[in-house]
């Protein structure tokens, strides 16, 4: 079973690691954030699969911090892009 979790995690980096592309060739901010946001769901994917093959629970709390973080950066990315928008001035959030 361990031989299957590391190529299962070996099939998933070699996936991320083609996900670069998309990154590089990104034509709005919206396109890399989401470029982004896959590679690192594939990274965590990849640390699962890595922290059961061997039984290293340090791994495994690795990769569940960095996805609350990749979630947190998400937010960030949309207020941020909510924020410079143009303001309608007879919007009714401004009332």
């Amino acid at each position: 079973m361990t031989e299957f979790l590391f190529a299962a995690a070996s099939l998933v980096l070699a996936m991320v690691s083609l996900g670069m592309i998309r990154i590089f060739r990104g034509n709005s901010d919206a396109d890399s954030v989401m470029a982004v946001q896959l590679l690192g769901t594939g990274g965590i994917a990849a640390l699962l699969l890595l922290g059961a093959a061997t039984a290293e629970t340090a791994v495994v709390d690795v990769a569940l911090t960095l996805a609350l973080l990749a979630a947190f950066a998400a937010i960030a990315f949309v207020k941020s892009a909510i924020a410079s928008l143009p303001r309608d001035p007879g919007s009714e959030s401004d009332r």
